[in-house]
């Protein structure tokens, strides 16, 4: 059986050498990290859900499943599933709610989570909670999800996902309450570049409340903040049928 809980290491967005890599993050509170069965690679092979519980370090709640060989496994929740409910993952089962099959089985119109990209590696789209990807249509080889943005993309077939939409869906609508909260959370303060000096930001300085002093923002390294930022040419990119909305609706 594999231990379902990890101590979680804290490392504060420091590198091996102790330098600050990523900032605004320490001060988290202690907890475990549950290892969540993203690959669903129990095969033809029923589990039982015998708990619901929350896990601090994601969005959605997770299930414990037991399954008929005594194994258990975290695996992410979907509205609806309840204790006592069974859960199976393969070729040869039905698109219900919890049960993890191959995209091209999956009937169109179906609401799906924990999506694979690369068959075999495990679920890598929707795990967050309230998301769902909506099977709209099948093209030869591929399949055509509607994802929570509204985007529509293609996806092998034989790529797994899970049926039904992740629960805790008003997360989105959680409001943190206290800046203690968020220290409890590992997020540290955030200062605007424009109450830094000049040697730690390139919007800092200037006589009393001031703007930023350039045409276009800028990172506290000195990069371009806004607009074409990403790198381009992705792999995935000619697998995107339609780009999701920008928000000015463009």
């Amino acid at each position: 059986m594999n231990k379902l809980k990890t101590i979680k290491k804290q490392h504060s967005g420091r590198d091996a050498s102790g330098k600050v890599v990523v900032r605004h993050q320490g001060g988290q509170h202690k907890r475990f990290l549950r290892l969540i069965d993203f690959k669903r690679n129990k095969l033809e092979m029923e589990g039982k859900v015998i708990a619901i519980e929350y896990d601090p370090n994601r969005t959605c709640d997770i299930a414990l499943v037991q399954y008929s060989d005594g194994d258990k496994r975290y695996i992410l929740c979907p509205v609806g599933l309840k204790l006592g409910d069974v859960v199976k993952s393969g070729n040869e089962v039905d698109a219900v709610l919890g049960n993890s099959l191959r995209l091209s089985a999956i009937p169109v119109g179906t609401v799906v989570h924990n999506i694979e990209i690369t068959p075999g590696r495990g679920g890598q789209i929707a795990r967050s909670a309230g998301t769902g990807a909506i099977v709209t249509a099948r093209e030869g080889e591929y399949v055509h999800l509607k994802m929570p943005s509204n985007e529509i993309r293609k996806f092998k077939g034989v790529a797994f996902a899970t049926v039904g939409q992740l629960g805790n869906i008003d997360h989105k609508n959680e409001k943190i309450g206290k800046a203690g909260r968020s220290r409890h959370m590992g997020r540290r303060p955030t200062v605007r570049g424009v109450a830094q000096n000049p040697r730690s930001h390139p919007h800092g300085g200037g006589e009393g409340r001031s703007g930023i002093g350039m045409p276009a923002p800028k990172t506290y390294a000195g990069r371009i903040a806004v607009g074409n930022t990403r790198r381009k040419n992705k792999y995935s990119d000619k697998l995107i049928l339609k780009r999701k909305k920008n928000k000015r609706g463009q």
